[in-house]
């Protein structure tokens, strides 16, 4: 297994697969509500099955070259994940996506982790297009988009359905190009 340094603070990013379901289900537990706020990945992990099968349909994902899942460790201790949860390397397009619980809050893990997956994607997978679907109403969320330069492309009104009400959601993205020239500037 691989492991990608995430600053001088010891915080990893390192692959999530089916074997780690255990650890993983223990990490939604932990974060169940906090996570819960604007996704549904807690009303999805329930028990180490439910685990294990999300965990396997991103290793497919992974083997397919259509998406990926990163654990973000800090401590030694699993606290959020980054993703890619669709990657079409064939037209350049890829959505990411991340989740925290509240141990990993405040600490710039999300910001950190996406910028090496977007890395990754632009430099070694030939992406040209990331987005990022967010709640309107996910302020931190919103602020990791800003903080990774990307544009905000619009708003789907009421577009998500999420425990009974529906939100709004944001699209937000960052091109290849743009990517490539702020590396060069920092």
């Amino acid at each position: 297994m691989y492991a990608i340094s995430l600053g001088d603070d010891g915080a990893e990013l390192r692959p999530l697969e089916p074997w780690q379901a255990q650890e993983f289900l223990a990490h939604v537990d932990r974060g169940r509500e906090f996570i819960g706020q604007h996704n549904g990945l807690p009303d999805v992990i329930t028990d180490l099955a439910s685990s294990r099968a999300f965990l396997q349909t991103y290793a497919e994902k992974a083997a397919a070259d259509t998406g990926r899942l990163c654990g973000i460790w800090w401590d030694g201790t699993l606290v959020g994940a980054v993703c890619l949860r669709t990657m079409d390397v064939g037209q350049g397009n890829a959505e990411a996506g991340c989740w925290l619980e509240p141990a990993g809050v405040g600490k710039g893990l999300v910001t950190r982790a996406v910028r090496a997956l977007i890395d990754w994607a632009v430099k070694e997978r030939g992406i040209h297009r990331v987005e990022w679907w967010v709640s309107a109403e996910n302020e931190p969320s919103k602020a990791v988009a800003r903080r990774l330069g990307m544009t905000k492309d619009g708003v789907l009104r009421e577009s998500f359905l999420y425990r009974g009400k529906r939100h709004d959601e944001e699209i937000w993205s960052v091109l290849a190009p743009q990517w490539r020239a702020a590396e060069r500037a920092s």
